[in-house]
């Protein structure tokens, strides 16, 4: 089952990296777990949970969703619309290597954490917390 793939502390971890990057942000991150990715490519997967999960509603379109598919070993992570315009234009895949590096030494919290952060840092850069701000979408990690 996807919700024992970590324990309870490692989801309270990634949870707390969650809310520590949002805190400077106007931006939202999710992370979703499964079991099996449902499509050949993770990414196709991960931007339909993006719809799923209402990533795609935030007021500035600046959510993050990073996708984990544990038996099948894939993963992705996708930034909407207003985030993907302005972050460098490696930002993505240099984030997914920094995640593939950690997750190939069975590191899976410490990856997610870290990219969490990458995200995170972005996100305080190009939306940064605002007095008004709200937290649009639930912290805690979902599964599929």
């Amino acid at each position: 089952m996807p919700q024992n793939f970590f324990t309870d502390s490692q989801k309270a971890e990634i949870v707390r990296a969650i809310q520590a990057a949002e805190r400077n942000s106007s931006g939202e991150i999710r992370v979703h777990i499964e079991k099996v990715c449902s499509r050949e490519n993770a990414l196709e997967r991960a931007a339909e949970v993006f719809i799923n999960l209402g990533m795609g509603n935030t007021a500035q379109q600046n959510g993050v969703l990073f996708y984990l598919s544990v038996d099948d070993r894939k993963f992705a992570v996708l930034g909407d619309k207003g985030i993907d315009k302005v972050v460098p234009e490696n930002f993505w895949e240099s984030t997914k290597t920094l995640l593939r590096n950690h997750f190939s030494q069975g590191l899976f919290t410490e990856g997610l954490i870290k990219g969490i952060q990458l995200a995170g840092e972005q996100l305080k850069h190009y939306f940064p917390y605002q007095s008004d701000d709200i937290n649009e979408l639930s912290d805690d990690i979902s599964f599929g």
